[in-house]
């Protein structure tokens, strides 16, 4: 039985929750509010609309959609300016390794990201060939917790959705995951993602059984 493994990015592949937060908290001062690291958790898997909408939701001022606009293509230049420098020594713990097993054990691997980024990202990592399908923000019209992105990754692979493994480090994209029939674990702190159905707090923290009987086992 061959199986379909998921693959959000941001916080599950490389670490660019750094680099949206230092975005967002540019944009939240421009709107005269706080932002938090803590409240950055809060849009780990959410889309960029979603995003500013979040914090602007903090402030009882109004903003023009032209104001908006402004905002989301500035935030969108900042953080481009920020991944370009990235390096694989910025991949997360033990993620190359659980993907080198997939692809040797003969499954197939599709990236499920709300990033409209993350074509750029995997390319300058040299990942983009290491995935057979790739379904990011462009892609989809509904962003996570809705399905549709997962779900399309599954029927580009060709494999059912009973048979794939989504990993996320977003509470948005587990939902996801578990409304898409699809097996949900969770990379970060459980406390943030307790409706996966296993948690891990990096790919480093997998024991060799659990790995085993996840991709090994065939029948």
């Amino acid at each position: 039985m061959q199986k379909g493994f998921i693959f959000d990015l941001d916080g599950v592949i490389v670490d660019t929750a750094k680099y949206h937060y230092q975005c967002w908290q540019k944009i939240a001062e421009h709107a005269g509010v706080k932002f938090s690291l803590e409240e950055n958790e809060e849009l780990k898997g959410v889309g960029r609309v979603q995003s500013l909408e979040w914090i602007l939701k903090k402030t009882s001022k109004k903003f023009s959609q032209k104001q908006k606009d402004i905002w989301l293509e500035e935030k969108n230049q900042h953080y481009v300016s920020l991944i370009k420098d990235m390096t694989r020594k910025e991949l997360l713990p033990g993620v190359l390794a659980v993907m080198e097993k997939i692809r040797d054990t003969g499954h197939r691997m599709a990236l499920g990201s709300a990033s409209k980024n993350a074509k750029l990202i995997l390319d300058i990592l040299r990942l983009t060939s290491s995935f057979d399908v790739i379904v990011d923000g462009k892609s989809v019209q509904h962003t996570k917790p809705n399905p549709e992105g997962f779900l399309l990754a599954a029927e580009l692979m060709r494999i059912p959705p009973e048979n794939c493994v989504v990993f996320e480090d977003a509470i948005a994209g587990v939902q996801a995951a578990n409304a898409a029939g699809m097996l949900s674990i969770g990379i970060g702190k459980q406390k943030y993602l307790h409706e996966a159905i296993h948690c891990f707090e990096s790919f480093a923290e997998m024991d060799q059984t659990f790995l085993d009987n996840l991709i090994l086992v065939n029948e």
